[in-house]
C-alpha cells in the first residue's frame, strides 16, 4: 500500500500553491478555476491537494481555527540543501520558527506555508 495524495483545506489556494512550487519544488499538475482546488505533485508521485473547507467535513481550516492541527515534512537528502530552502524562505519573508537546528538525530527547521499549514524541512543522516 503507498499513500496517494493528502488534501489541505486553505482560504487562499493560489497562494499556497505556489508557496509549495516555489519553495519545495512540487509540481502543479491542476488548478481547477483561479482559486478552486490545486492538485500538486512530489516527484516520488504524491499529491497535495489544496481545497477549501467543505461542509461535511467541518467547514473550517486552520486559519478559521486559529491553530495548526498537524504538520508535513519534506526530507533532503543533504544537510546543506536544507539551509538552502531555509535561506530561500528568509528572502522570502517566510514565516520560520528559527533556523536549522540538530534535532531528534537530524538537522532541520519549520515554517508555516498559507492556511497556517506548519511544514517541516530536514535532513538525517543514513
Amino acid at each position: 500500500m503507498r499513500l496517494n495524495h493528502l488534501d489541505f483545506h486553505v482560504p487562499d489556494i493560489a497562494a499556497a500553491a505556489d508557496f509549495f512550487v516555489r519553495h519545495f519544488g512540487l509540481t502543479l499538475k491542476d488548478m481547477r478555476g483561479q482559486n478552486g482546488l490545486a492538485i500538486l505533485e512530489d516527484d516520488a508521485g504524491l499529491e497535495i491537494i489544496l481545497s477549501h473547507a467543505i461542509a461535511k467535513f467541518g467547514t473550517a481550516d486552520q486559519v478559521e481555527m486559529g491553530r495548526q492541527t498537524y504538520h508535513i515534512g519534506f526530507i533532503l537528502p543533504e544537510r546543506a540543501e536544507v539551509d538552502a530552502v531555509y535561506g530561500g524562505l528568509v528572502a522570502a519573508g517566510a514565516d520560520l520558527s528559527g533556523p536549522p537546528v540538530a534535532m531528534r538525530g537530524g538537522w532541520l527547521f519549520y515554517c508555516t506555508a498559507p492556511g497556517n499549514i506548519l511544514v517541516e524541512v530536514g535532513w538525517r543522516p543514513e
